[in-house]
């Protein structure tokens, strides 16, 4: 049986204990340093056996709600608190994951946050009353949605634009903005902002002004913001990192990380300590699903570019991406996400998700499994038809999040689909003189192309000898 209270002494007697805990956490950062590769960070940063009393391999789930005070800490006049003190404040195991996730991004520090909707909020308290956010025009639904009707009405000033044209970024800075919001890739029409440029432009233009990038989509495997020069690098961590409620941000600059971690603990928007653990374990398989999410993902967006039911296919990784340079240029490789336009109209989209089988029909992204969704009647539903139009996000826009299944089977089931999206779109954009003439009457189905279907007055057809000698063929 363990001894709690001696562990509670061994940790917490005094204040050379803590202090010495603090050190222990210090050198896991410095470890860091010397693991060049994220995959070996993801698995080792923070999860040193040193940092436990018991010497764990794997960061336990500590859910005691508060933690044992020293008597000097109790009648020291000038002590303030510590981590160590209500779970809210600090938490061992959500500490471990905080070390764990600034490693992932070479950052010096990393909060997790309760949601990524949980993060979001919280940066948005780092402004004041007046101040000007300057936000890109795609973005996530839930974040278009805080802006625009919890930011506003307190007094805050937001304004959207196009953050792949740095002239029109330029003419909406004001003297008063004070964030600069991003999402590169975007959510869902995977636009790429050149963010050592907008770094660039903000220091000459607006030079207290905060930038923040959404992270989401390329997770930190594949893109890291800081190194870019931006402030803050924003994570849904429910999505690519693991799947579990849970957000995070990482930071180099030591007065936003302490403004953060006090909003933290004022807003009350920690993640609890078991949730921090699940996150923590995926960790250790990020870079091994990822690879597959990044080979899966092209492949089917080549599929998808390849098909005539496809009018457009917005994957980073292909050539006809639009920024495909500096995407290639900015990344170090490319997730499982793409958004693709089908031919018709809401009927084909209906009937495309419909019949799919594998793939599932659903919110949220980044998981282990393949999910479509169509933005305009789910993660993007709350903004106005008008603003949706404006953008170019319509029924026909469908976003996908390709997982790690078998490609062979996904591309087998999106083929099936697409089959029957254009079937519907066969009988459904003709009117009934157009369908008489032209329905059945393809050419294709005939060796000779002859525009008019031949009198075939045969009575029987041959089969071929694997046919006649193959036990599962039961005619045709």
């Amino acid at each position: 049986m363990v001894n709690i209270s001696f562990i509670t002494q061994t940790l917490f007697t005094d204040c050379e204990d803590v202090c010495n805990n603090y050190l222990a956490i210090y050198k896991l950062h410095e470890m860091s340093k010397i693991m060049s590769h994220i995959s070996t960070r993801a698995i080792h940063c923070g999860q040193s056996a040193a940092q436990w009393s018991h010497r764990a391999t794997v960061p336990p789930i500590v859910n005691s709600t508060t933690f044992e005070l020293s008597i000097q800490q109790v009648f020291d006049e000038n002590f303030v608190g510590n981590d160590l003190m209500y779970s809210r404040m600090g938490n061992p195991t959500r500490s471990s994951l905080n070390t764990a996730l600034a490693a992932l991004e070479s950052a010096r520090h990393a909060l997790a946050f309760g949601s990524g909707m949980a993060a979001i909020v919280t940066c948005g308290h780092l402004l004041s009353a007046g101040d000007h956010v300057l936000s890109c025009d795609d973005i996530y639904g839930g974040t278009n949605l805080y802006f625009t009707q919890c930011l506003k009405p307190m007094g805050f000033d937001v304004t959207y634009t196009d953050f792949t044209d740095m002239s029109a970024v330029a003419a909406n800075i004001r003297p008063n903005t004070r964030l600069l919001w991003v999402e590169s890739p975007s959510n869902p029409l995977m636009k790429f902002v050149d963010l050592k440029a907008l770094c660039e432009l903000r220091d000459r233009s607006a030079p207290e002004a905060i930038i923040a990038v959404d992270n989401t989509l390329m997770s930190p495997l594949f893109q890291r913001p800081l190194d870019s020069g931006a402030d803050l690098s924003v994570h849904s961590v429910t999505k690519y990192i693991n799947d579990v409620t849970m957000g995070a941000v990482m930071t180099n600059r030591e007065d936003l990380y302490s403004r953060l971690e006090f909003l933290q603990n004022a807003l009350g928007t920690v993640s609890s300590p078991f949730d921090c653990f699940l996150a923590n374990r995926g960790l250790k398989t990020l870079s091994a699903r990822m690879a597959v999410h990044q080979t899966n993902g092209l492949s089917v967006a080549r599929f998808l570019e390849s098909h005539p039911m496809i009018s457009q296919v917005l994957h980073p990784g292909l050539e006809s991406h639009p920024q495909y340079e500096l995407a290639r240029r900015q990344c170090r490789g490319f997730s499982g996400m793409i958004s693709f336009r089908l031919k018709g109209s809401v009927a084909q989209s209906k009937t495309f998700l419909q019949s799919l089988k594998v793939v599932k029909h659903a919110v949220s992204l980044g998981g282990v499994e393949s999910s479509v969704e169509v933005p305009a009647r789910m993660s993007h539903r709350d903004m106005t038809h008008e603003e949706r139009r404006a953008l170019g996000i319509d029924d026909q826009l469908i976003r996908m999040s390709v997982g790690i299944e078998d490609v062979e089977d996904l591309i087998q089931d999106l083929g099936s689909a697409l089959k029957c999206a254009q079937q519907s779109l066969d009988s459904d954009i003709y009117s009934f003189s157009t369908r008489t003439i032209h329905c059945g009457q393809s050419p294709d189905q005939w060796t000779h192309r002859s525009l008019i279907p031949p009198i075939v007055n045969s009575t029987t057809f041959e089969l071929s000898v694997q046919q006649l000698f193959d036990p599962k063929f039961a005619g045709n």
